[in-house]
């Protein structure tokens, strides 16, 4: 009686996956629709922008739930669990489709408010200098405005007793380190396969000889402390052929100006395997 009520709850299981499955399913298309909705030049009702954030809201929470009932059936109800090798496929790139139509729908958002900016600035009479564009993926590139984003909420009056614990701990005081390694492809190939980055970091095969990305400090970093782990790491790895640049960033105004240039005339200024702190 006990084993078959054990099967019976793990059946139940079974089903609420298969019930995630066909909402993701019968959603999935009718959200790439509404996010191609979006663009730059069409003025889109707001309503439509709502559906969009709400639908991936619960495209999300959906695809959490088969996560987790997924790992209840792995673990311990292993010897009911009948596997769908197709079905399995097929939510990871719903998972896939609906991040990437996300990104994307995000990204132009951002660029419309740049846009509306713009245009306000132009009526003013003042012209902002052109966004910094890091990445080439449109993914990255709203990954590290979030990050920017962030940096910028983060800038606040904290009080007294927020300050003297800042200054004990450090913690309190987010940051970035933009990082860049340009060399050969060969080198760089090997690279791409040692490297790992964390939850909130991102890293970029920018082009066949440069690879770009960014690191996320939850508390406040010396340059130096990080030019010590690049420094240490590149050495145990044999990337003595590569350019590493480093670009501390405090603030989004660290990124104005023209940047880019600096950046490429000091690469040309760099020897093969040097590490170098770029100061803003």
């Amino acid at each position: 009686m006990e084993k078959d009520r054990v099967q019976r709850y793990a059946e139940s299981l079974q089903r609420t996956i298969q019930n995630n499955y066909h909402y993701l399913k019968e959603t999935i298309e009718d959200f790439q629709d509404l996010c191609r909705m979006v663009t730059p030049e069409r003025n889109v009702p707001a309503g439509i922008l709502v559906d969009i954030r709400e639908m991936y809201k619960e495209i999300r929470s959906h695809l959490t739930e088969i996560r987790a009932v997924e790992q209840l059936l792995h673990g311990k109800y292993r010897q009911y669990y009948h596997r769908d090798s197709l079905r399995d496929k097929e939510i990871l790139e719903f998972g896939f489709i609906a991040k990437n139509c996300y990104s994307k729908f995000e990204y132009t958002m951002m660029q419309v408010e740049a846009i509306k900016r713009l245009k306000e600035h132009s009526a003013e009479g003042k012209l902002p200098s052109e966004p910094f564009q890091w990445f080439g993926s449109d993914e990255n590139q709203v990954g590290l405005i979030k990050n920017l984003r962030m940096l910028k909420e983060l800038d606040y009056q904290p009080t007294p007793e927020e300050v003297g614990r800042e200054r004990r701990d450090g913690t309190g005081i987010r940051t970035l380190t933009l990082f860049l390694f340009s060399g050969d492809s060969f080198s760089l190939d090997h690279l791409q396969s040692q490297i790992r980055v964390r939850e909130h970091d991102l890293l970029e095969r920018y082009s066949r000889e440069e690879i770009r990305g960014v690191l996320v400090h939850l508390r406040k970093v010396d340059p130096i402390e990080v030019e010590k782990i690049f420094q240490k790491w590149m050495e145990s790895k044999g990337l003595t052929k590569l350019k590493c640049l480093l670009l501390p960033i405090h603030s989004s105004k660290d990124l104005e100006g023209d940047l880019l240039n600096l950046i490429k005339t000091t690469l040309q200024e760099m020897t093969d395997g040097e590490l170098k702190t770029l100061s803003i």
